[in-house]
């Protein structure tokens, strides 16, 4: 063991990525030595650098209404290339999967028929909107951007946690985080051979243009944000000047004809394609909710006539469903032909009455989720919850079962993270990004967003509830290359002046967006990451 590693724990029950029972890993070994070779003091100071970059920056999360620097820890994450290719198969595996569900229930229903999935299971779904029944997409994708969260376990293999084909946060924090450990630590990143991220913008402009209505040569493209009130308006921003495309608000929006166009100072501009960043309930307010004033009326009419694409695709949520995440490896044989390549977590269905009895039996050994939370709101530990909360859980479950399900505890992979000035052991887990642009093929982001729990021995991982990142480093024996496509200078979005009225309620309903299911009647906003 190095200097830098003295103290820190071996053998705990947890599997530790670069850490193992003998010593630093072998095929870690190299970063291990050049972090070594800067010494504790030097490392210790860069982190503290990392810090104030990130405050300097404007590189924020919204955390209870409060906004602050997102945590970026100055140690990375690393795997090999054949390690992530593993994952990057398997990706794509799932999201071809959900496309092929997506599509199915909202046309034929042959999963209903086969007996694959009960039909009240996406019925009861407050994410399935019947609504979007026979309506297709241009070039045939729903997915168009995925995030399929993946955990490790003690036996060191990567499973599949939930899936993320609504509006998956987090990409932005993976650019950022990659300049930033760059500028930290250049002599340790300069000296190995890192997969680049920075091709992220380019590959999503390209599936946002693929998926155009047919007979635009030349799409208008445009990202679709709550505002600035929303906790990943920084990402909204970042990935429209990134892509060169404009950042606009419902109001910035018209919809008449069946057409969708954008104000702008020289009149109306057709838009083609609308990259949202908005929940369904809030996206349209003749379809849903009627009092929301983040999205545009007419939205829904103008993609079911074909003149305009919302990505990703409402009623995407049914496949977030925790519950339908049980069936996925049954969908993935049904619509594949293949079996899974990326493993499920066990999970118990509790509106089967022998897994909710045993459940019930066991809840202070169990982990207990919402089938439709996000951003770890309403997860129960079962072995740290009093006995209260458990008692409080056991009403709720003999009230909704279907809105639960239970799994074991799953002890997450560790990787070293400064904590209070020494390197310590934390648990993490990872979001690799899937972009997918139909026949063009699918996009995995090398690495994706590799969160981490910085209270000890905690297990969410989630931004939302005050986690931080570390860069994902992907090596590769060969150089690799990038293609990055340098987007015209971005205009800012048209935001109407005298309006405080106006304000005033966006500011309520995002707040609305980003409250648990549980505590109020609609969730909206994005998924937290």
């Amino acid at each position: 063991m190095s200097v830098l590693f003295d103290g820190y724990p071996r053998g705990q029950a947890a599997y530790d990525e670069m850490i193992g029972p003998d010593g630093v890993r072998a095929e870690l070994a190299s970063v291990a030595a050049e972090l070594d070779d800067l010494g504790i003091e030097e490392v210790r100071a860069r982190a503290e650098y990392l810090r104030s970059v990130y405050i300097d920056q404007g590189v924020t999360f919204d955390i209870g209404g409060e906004e602050r620097p997102f945590p970026l820890d100055i140690v990375p994450r690393v795997m090999q290339a054949a390690e992530f290719a593993h994952i990057e198969e398997g990706s794509r595996q799932r999201v071809r999967a959900m496309e092929a569900f997506l599509s199915d229930i909202y046309s034929e229903g042959r999963c209903f028929a086969e007996g694959v999935v009960p039909r009240h299971v996406v019925a009861t779904s407050p994410h399935f909107h019947r609504v979007m029944a026979g309506i297709t997409m241009p070039n045939g994708v729903r997915v168009h951007v995925a995030g399929i969260d993946l955990i490790r376990g003690d036996d060191g293999v990567y499973r599949v946690l939930e899936d993320n084909v609504r509006c998956p946060s987090g990409v932005s924090y993976v650019m950022t985080n990659r300049r930033a450990i760059n500028s930290a630590l250049p002599e340790v990143a300069g000296k190995h051979r890192i997969q680049p991220v920075e091709d992220y913008p380019s590959q999503l402009l390209k599936a946002l243009r693929a998926a155009a209505p047919s007979g635009v040569a030349d799409p208008t493209v445009v990202v679709l944000t709550p505002g600035v009130y929303n906790s990943a308006y920084f990402e909204h921003a970042l990935l429209a000047r990134m892509m060169g495309v404009e950042l606009v608000e419902g109001r910035d929006l018209v919809a008449h004809g069946g057409h969708v166009s954008l104000r702008t100072t020289r009149g109306l501009r057709p838009v083609h394609v609308i990259y949202r960043r908005i929940d369904d309930d809030f996206l349209d307010p003749a379809v849903f909710r009627a009092d929301s004033l983040l999205g545009c009326a007419g939205l829904l009419n103008a993609a079911r006539a074909g003149n305009v694409t919302l990505a990703n695709a409402v009623g995407n949520g049914v496949a977030d469903d925790k519950l339908v995440y049980t069936y996925m490896p049954d969908l993935i044989r049904f619509y594949l032909g293949e079996d899974p390549i990326l493993a499920s977590v066990d999970t118990w269905r509790l509106e089967e009455k022998e897994a909710r009895e045993e459940v019930l039996d066991r809840l202070d050994e169990l982990v207990v989720k919402p089938v439709d939370g996000s951003g770890g709101k309403g997860i129960v530990i079962g072995p740290r919850a009093n006995a209260e909360t458990l008692e409080k859980l056991r009403r709720q479950i003999l009230r909704d079962a279907r809105g639960w399900i239970a799994q074991p505890v799953v002890q997450l992979s560790t990787v070293p993270t400064m904590i209070d000035g020494q390197l310590k052991p934390r648990h993490v887990d990872l979001r690799p990004f899937v972009v997918n642009a139909g026949a063009e093929g699918m996009y995995v982001l090398p690495g994706g967003l590799t969160r981490v729990a910085l209270p000890e021995g905690e297990l969410i991982v989630n931004s939302s509830q005050g986690g931080g990142s570390k860069d994902t480093w992907v090596l590769t024996e060969t150089r690799p290359t990038v293609n990055v496509r340098r987007p015209a200078e971005a205009r800012p979005p048209s935001v109407p002046l005298s309006e405080q009225i106006v304000d005033r309620v966006i500011r309520h309903q995002h707040e609305q967006q980003q409250q648990s299911q549980a505590a109020v009647a609609a969730q909206g906003g994005e998924r937290s990451c």
